[in-house]
């Protein structure tokens, strides 16, 4: 038999994987617990590899530095060569006085000013296309930040479960927690074939046979939320799609995830 102190400590196991077990005697008491728990030991694993996937999803690499890419720019920007010499006229051959004093061209000015335009021009477009970038940079960002908060509160729900499985020939895993008391799941994905050009991976979460569409995965790496609730789910199902998504499933499932009962204390 297992005492209550006991059912408390397999509650732990999200939890520890994060590194959010705080109280020191309760992690020790944990630790010594995993020891001789192979389903708790086999759960924390299972956070663990989730976890390393999660924090493998990163946004696009910022493009290269702007004073580079200007500097790089500007030899092949277009400017005006000096104009060819005019020929003196007969009267330019008299000795110059003070009347025939020619004044200083403008041209040069003229040039100076064009170049420093085209510059100026230049600097600011990819001024305006360095700012939009840091932004597209900063939206991708928080929407990581917001993604890892959430799972890590999927990961630390009292009853949380995780379940991998191997991808499509046997190429990459994916792997799905979930959270009854939370009614909400998760899915991440790593080294999956890339679904062929104009297609998606769509996951379906299977309620007694009713497949009801959970969300969308461009490529073969990523991690998403589930966008339906669980509702008394019994599997997560993954198929190839039309970009955009189907209403219902249209091939056979690449893979199949059951979602067992969740630990209770």
């Amino acid at each position: 038999m297992t005492s209550p102190a006991d059912d408390n400590l397999h509650l732990l196991t999200g939890a520890y994987a994060l590194g959010a077990v705080d109280d020191a005697d309760e992690r020790a008491a944990f630790e010594a617990h995993l020891t001789g728990c192979a389903a708790c030991e086999e759960e924390t694993a299972g956070f663990g590899e989730a976890l390393a996937l999660l924090g493998a999803d990163r946004s696009v690499p910022p493009p290269p530095e702007l004073r580079a890419r200007v500097l790089a720019r500007l030899p092949y920007e277009r400017q005006e060569p000096p104009a060819p010499p005019v020929p003196p006229s007969p009267r330019a051959a008299a000795p110059p006085g003070p009347a025939s004093r020619r004044t200083p061209s403008r041209r040069w000015p003229r040039l100076a000013l064009a170049a420093s335009l085209t510059a100026a021009t230049t600097l600011g477009a990819l001024a305006v296309e360095q700012h939009d970038q840091v932004q597209r940079e900063r939206a991708t960002a928080e929407q990581l930040r917001v993604r890892q908060a959430a799972f890590g509160e999927l990961l630390t729900a009292p009853d949380a479960r995780v379940s991998t499985t191997a991808g499509p020939g046997g190429h990459g895993t994916g792997t799905v927690v979930w959270s009854a008391g939370r009614n909400q799941a998760g899915f991440l994905a790593a080294g999956l074939p890339a679904p062929a050009p104009g297609r998606v991976y769509e996951l379906w979460l299977d309620r007694q046979g009713t497949f009801a569409p959970a969300g969308l995965l461009a490529d073969g790496d990523g991690a998403l939320l589930l966008t339906a609730p669980l509702d008394g789910a019994r599997a997560v199902g993954v198929t190839e799609e039309p970009a955009g998504g189907s209403d219902r499933p249209t091939t056979q499932p690449v893979m199949a995830l059951p979602l067992g009962r969740a630990r209770t204390a």
